[in-house]
């Protein structure tokens, strides 16, 4: 058990009813799993406010709630401490409660766009291949040293990130790399933590369902770098227009990475291939798997990023040349016929643009590129007609499909699509709603040498429709589809 006061040590009060001097077993924030001698923090959230289920906690034996309005019935023997931000308690409470684990390793938290995955990812990939014991906290998983765990969000709530910290800590982890949402900064899932260093990758088209406007998704990025203490570093993209926006306020040391740009770290790629791409860095020739320029400042992040954490760069340069694809990020899956399946989690108009350059860049001009992509559903509806805008432009054939479509109608979601395709690229398209179909359509009209890109879900395993996920796997599903067909 952990005292009440410890716990709250930073976390800013605006009344208090009853001691805080009392012993508690957990910490809550969903009402249904409080048990006795809990203490429960009441969140506002986008479909529940915790407020109202104080009542029941109580009941279920809370022996503490936070909240940020102080319920007008309140019982003798439970605590009651009204805070300014219930958000931001329950994450500096966390830190306190598992003994502010952050403070024991070098964590590193990168955020943008596009990219986050596949640099926190492959970051872990050469600190444990540089003999180092990492840790790993993105979309795709937990890693705790060698040890894995499933994840569901892209920045988990501030007690999972906490409990896994402590779980680093405790198994001597030296490094974590994190990726950071715009919806975990609002959320203020990572107050509380101190951060090493964080990376900025790009900023463009998402998630303005939830935040409105793009400067309002841009400046939630910019917290991250706001609040970096002026031991840690800020490492950003100024190829990207936003790239500089992130430093303005920072107390962080400042270094910059491009291609394009005068930068700290600058590299150019000399030559692309399907299996790889040679770059040179720091004025050092590398071999990368990683394809695309978007895989180039990816890898210019993690050389980056390395080198500010005290790695050597030379051998920095060895690693990145083992460094092997992250799943759903480019994929890729060549058939007998030499048909060449993409399967690729761009989810995003910058994304599936960056993708599709690519493969244009690879082609000789005598294959064709067929595309199947979708929107998810209850997500933002203003990048679907852009993505297919982009889907019908860049590719030769082009089905419209069902990606998770949650709660909406893919119908709709895919005629929203349509809606952005131009008069002169119509013919292109196909609009099948069912995803397994989709893809065994673009298997059949697939040709020796065609390229199939299968964009959108990348490493997930699922398809979500009406609150029910069934087992579905892009990249197994084509390269299957590929061979029952004998192609």
């Amino acid at each position: 058990m952990k005292s009440l006061k410890d716990i709250l040590y930073g976390v800013s009060l605006s009344a208090v009813s009853g001691t805080t001097s009392v012993m508690v077993n957990n910490i809550c924030f969903d009402s249904r799993k409080v048990g006795t001698d809990d203490v429960f923090v009441a969140i506002k959230g986008l479909v529940a406010d915790g407020h109202q289920f104080i009542e029941q906690t109580v009941a279920s034996g809370a022996r503490a709630v936070i909240c940020e309005e102080l319920p007008r019935q309140m019982e003798d023997e439970v605590t009651y401490v009204a805070v300014d931000n219930a958000n931001s308690a329950l994450a500096i409470m966390a830190s306190n409660f598992y003994d502010n684990p952050s403070k024991n390793l070098k964590l590193v938290g990168i955020t943008g766009t596009n990219g986050k995955t596949t640099i926190s990812s492959l970051l872990y990939q050469l600190f444990t291949k540089a003999g180092y014991k990492v840790g790993l906290i993105s979309t795709i998983k937990i890693m705790v040293d060698k040890v894995e765990y499933a994840t569901t969000h892209t920045t988990p709530d501030a007690l999972t990130i906490n409990k896994y910290l402590g779980l680093m800590s405790e198994a001597g982890v030296e490094y974590c790399f994190m990726e950071v949402s715009s919806h975990g900064i609002s959320q203020k899932r990572t107050e509380g933590l101190t951060f090493e260093g964080a990376i900025f990758t790009n900023l463009s088209h998402d998630h303005l369902d939830y935040h409105k406007t793009f400067a309002e998704y841009r400046d939630t990025k910019k917290i991250l770098f706001d609040a970096l203490s002026k031991r840690a570093f800020a490492l950003t993209n100024v190829d990207d227009k936003n790239g500089l926006v992130m430093l303005q306020n920072t107390k962080a040391r400042k270094y910059t990475y491009a291609l394009k740009s005068y930068a700290d770290y600058r590299g150019q790629i000399l030559e692309k291939q399907f299996n790889g791409q040679l770059l040179k860095i720091d004025d050092n020739e590398v071999w990368s798997k990683l394809i695309g320029d978007f895989n180039a400042y990816n890898m210019l992040a993690i050389f980056g990023a390395a080198d500010l954490l005290g790695l050597e760069k030379l051998e920095t340069l060895r690693l990145l040349s083992e460094l092997e694809n992250v799943d759903g990020r480019f994929q890729y899956y060549i058939s007998k016929e030499n048909i060449t399946a993409i399967v690729d989690y761009a989810h995003t108009p910058d994304a599936l643009k960056n993708v599709l350059e690519t493969i244009g860049t690879l082609r000789t001009g005598n294959e064709n590129v067929i595309t199947v992509v979708g929107c998810g559903g209850d997500r933002d509806k203003s990048k679907r007609p852009v993505m297919g805008h982009i889907a019908s432009s860049l590719s030769n054939k082009v089905i419209f499909t069902s990606d998770n479509p949650r709660s909406e109608s893919p119908t709709v979601i895919m005629e929203e699509m349509e809606a952005g395709v131009e008069p002169q690229h119509v013919q292109k398209i196909l609009s099948i709603e069912n995803r397994k179909q989709a893809i065994k359509t673009a298997c059949q009209l697939a040709a020796a040498k065609d390229i199939i890109l299968v964009a959108g879900k990348g490493h997930e395993t699922y398809q979500e429709t009406k609150g029910i996920r069934e087992d579905f796997d892009d990249y197994k599903m084509v390269k299957e589809l590929l061979e029952s067909l004998g192609k």
